[in-house]
């Protein structure tokens, strides 16, 4: 493993504070694996074996039932999932698959939880993983609950703007229809949002997005520390 892949790994917040030995032994027995779009990690109701990291690339979440199938999160660098699985020795809720050309750490179950029992620190990185995951969980029931599409897109795109420089313009890195799943949404409805946007300034070409009027968005999607901000 590279080392500059190693300490980008360490300054998670779930590794920060794990003793060296111990860090070391974990990463020592890991795989370090790179992977092309498309490919599919982990499957839904398989035993969770290793606790996934994101080095580079990005990965996404999803899970299906009755023939369909949606979004539920996008894991980018340098993010982890699917911790509670993995803490539980239970199966995964979710699959995953590779969006772009992606470096995946691959960390087995049994040393994870292995570490978790000898390092205090780790444990309470573990305690706090979860608890960061539960309040997102509660963010996005929010979101979804109390916003219709277009109020969601609109906050999502104020956010990705502000994220990528917040000069006004921004570029989705997904595919619309992968957009629309995270955001409970079909890819028509997406559309309609999209054209419902236009009214406040909102001006798409491909994935390029600009916003011509800023203040007219802002006021419509009505930004929520409560939702749309992380803790």
């Amino acid at each position: 493993m590279r080392v500059e892949d190693a300490a980008a790994i360490r300054e998670l917040p779930l590794f920060r504070d794990v003793a060296q030995d111990a860090f070391a032994r974990l990463l020592a027995a890991g795989f370090l694996q790179r992977f092309p779009p498309g490919v599919v990690l982990i499957r839904e109701s398989d035993r969770a074996d290793f606790l996934h990291v994101v080095v580079e690339g990005a990965a996404e979440l999803f899970a299906g039932t009755a023939g369909r199938e949606t979004t539920i999160e996008l894991v980018r660098p340098v993010g982890l999932f699917i911790l509670a699985a993995v803490l539980n020795d239970q199966v995964y809720l979710q699959s995953a698959r590779t969006l772009e050309r992606s470096l995946i750490l691959m960390l087995p179950a049994e040393n994870v939880r292995a570490t978790m029992e000898a390092d205090p620190a780790f444990m309470r990185a573990v305690v706090m993983k979860l608890a960061d995951d539960y309040r997102r969980t509660i963010r996005d029931l929010k979101n979804l609950k109390l916003r219709n599409g277009a109020e969601r897109l609109a906050n999502w795109l104020i956010r990705a703007e502000f994220e990528q420089g917040g000069n006004g313009t921004m570029e989705i890195s997904v595919e619309k229809r992968t957009l629309a799943a995270r955001l409970g949404m079909t890819p028509e409805n997406l559309s309609r949002a999209f054209a419902t946007l236009t009214e406040y300034g909102v001006r798409t070409k491909g994935a390029r997005v600009e916003f011509t009027d800023r203040s007219a968005l802002v006021a419509y999607a009505k930004p929520d520390p409560l939702v749309d901000l992380p803790d």
